[in-house]
């Protein structure tokens, strides 16, 4: 008897700590987010097949928002932190264009650093954004 009691209680902490651990654990990538340049969202279509693209020449400053979409036109509403790479297009390697953290960044600054056909990709820090159009083409190259 003694034995079936401690394997009910056993099953019933290990049952209670799964429950808790699904209920409490932060839920990754359930809120939209989106680039903007200025004021613009800078993505053309935001679906499966949408892109960001800018020109060499663009001028402005980069952000990442969360964006609610339950409007007409998409509102953007919190300021999403990120970290900016920048994609060499000949070895497609990635490499890290500052160690800083970013609410907002110049473009000029990061395309200083481009080179011809290079791309700007921009990384949240926090899992709970899905920011699926992170990865600015640049017309003509950096």
């Amino acid at each position: 008897m003694k034995n079936v009691f401690i394997l009910i209680i056993a099953f019933l902490t290990l049952f209670s700590a799964e429950s808790f651990g699904q209920t409490c654990a932060p839920k990754k990538f359930n809120n939209c987010a989106a680039v903007y340049l200025n004021n613009d969202m800078l993505v053309d279509d935001y679906s499966a097949k949408g892109k960001c693209t800018i020109s060499s020449d663009a001028k402005g400053t980069l952000h990442i928002y969360s964006v609610n979409f339950s409007l007409t036109n998409p509102t953007p509403y919190d300021q999403v932190a990120f970290k900016v790479a920048i994609r060499n297009d000949q070895t497609n390697t990635m490499w890290m264009f500052s160690d800083e953290t970013y609410q907002q960044l110049p473009l000029e600054k990061i395309l200083q650093k481009c080179q011809m056909g290079d791309s700007i990709i921009l990384l949240t820090i926090d899992s709970q954004y899905s920011l699926p159009h992170h990865e600015i083409f640049v017309d003509m190259g950096c």
